[in-house]
């Protein structure tokens, strides 16, 4: 087999459904498997994977919440594709990514890990979708706002080119190639693993590419609450690297940890949820005879340029589009909203804003 897709969710059922629908358009024409792997969720992810796509994707069913390091690595032993692609629920792709990155990595014999260009759900870009390695410098750096040395700018937006660090979300590799690196390291229960994995690859002499061409929309944050939890982990994910790979004097640990408690206790006080105003619709369809509440008009994607989107939402009929267009129309249009229509057309939802949870609503 040639690939093996591997998602690895917790309660993110309505996204996880859209991911999957998008996998399965992608590797129409591949000899791949979608693997599933839940960590032990208590919404009815299972129940939807069961009923919508039965025995057309493999379910690993976690008996607790391993992490986002453990569970991947429990799902890689049992797939059995020569190439993997670890993917987050949130996302969705296009129908050519995977063909594309197969090329690519076949052609490029020190290829350790590939990562796309992501977009959240408004089509704006991800900078994070391509890193430089954090040194504790650097780290410093961002902490303080000063984020020129942490994304790797040196490649562009749109361009092709080898960079140190990508991003969990999507990591296209070899099977051997992450094996070799030893998979992720399970000290990370979640943030910080991609970053080491990265890392690890380039000690080993690989090359990690960003393909910009690519897009994924990367709703970012659907299975994760953003709370003094989250941002414990986060940044103790970075003390673990920094331990790990990096010699520092005491005075410089303190220094650091320091740093690391401060932004725990500032970005605590911060709300990252948003309330998110429902508009009326613009409905892009290829059929005729849909009809969907709260619609004011509707257009195909050839169309959508000339309508007026002024206090409107967008609303994609994911079952009658191609995913690469209308990825491609919302990252070159990031000022509008959009919503996302399942292909039962039982529900939508959408996200406006990286730093927010998404909405779903059902139909």
């Amino acid at each position: 087999m040639q690939l093996s897709i591997i998602i690895l969710n917790y309660n993110a059922a309505a996204f996880l459904e859209l991911c999957v629908y998008s996998v399965m358009r992608a590797v129409k024409n591949l000899d791949a498997e979608i693997i599933v792997a839940d960590n032990n969720s208590t919404d009815h992810s299972l129940e939807m994977l069961a009923s919508i796509y039965g025995d057309r994707i493999k379910v690993i069913v976690h008996k607790e919440n391993h992490g986002f390091s453990k569970g991947n690595n429990l799902a890689v032993e049992q797939a059995i594709g020569e190439y993997l692609c670890i993917l987050n629920p949130d996302t969705i792709v296009g129908e050519k990514v995977f063909e594309e990155c197969l090329a690519f990595a076949k052609a490029e014999p020190k290829a350790g890990f590939l990562g796309t260009q992501l977009i959240d759900g408004t089509g704006k870009y991800l900078p994070e979708s391509k890193r430089h390695v954090p040194t504790p410098k650097v780290a410093r750096q961002k902490m303080l706002g000063n984020d020129s040395n942490y994304y790797f700018n040196e490649v562009g937006q749109n361009e092709r080119g080898k960079v140190d660090v990508l991003v969990g979300a999507f990591m296209f590799c070899k099977k051997s190639v992450y094996e070799d690196c030893g998979g992720f390291d399970e000290r990370y229960f979640m943030y910080g693993e991609d970053i080491d994995l990265s890392y690890t690859a380039l000690q080993k002499g690989y090359d990690n590419y960003y393909l910009g061409d690519q897009k994924v929309i990367h709703f970012k944050g659907e299975s994760t609450v953003k709370d003094k939890v989250y941002l414990k982990r986060f940044y103790g994910a970075m003390g673990l690297f920094y331990d790990k790979y990096f010699k520092q004097s005491t005075l410089e640990k303190k220094a650091i940890d320091l740093l690391i408690s401060s932004m725990i206790v500032i970005k605590g006080t911060r709300t990252t949820e948003t309330v998110l105003e429902e508009k009326e619709f613009i409905l892009v369809t290829e059929d005729p005879t849909l009809k969907i509440q709260n619609v004011v008009s509707s257009a195909s994607i050839e169309l959508l340029e000339s309508c007026n989107t002024l206090n409107k939402s967008v609303l994609w009929d994911l079952s009658s589009l191609k995913f690469e267009e209308m990825i491609n129309y919302m990252s070159k249009n990031t000022e509008g909203t959009y919503r996302f229509l399942n292909q039962n057309k039982t529900f939508y939802l959408g996200s406006d804003s990286s730093k927010s949870r998404g909405i779903m609503k059902i139909v």
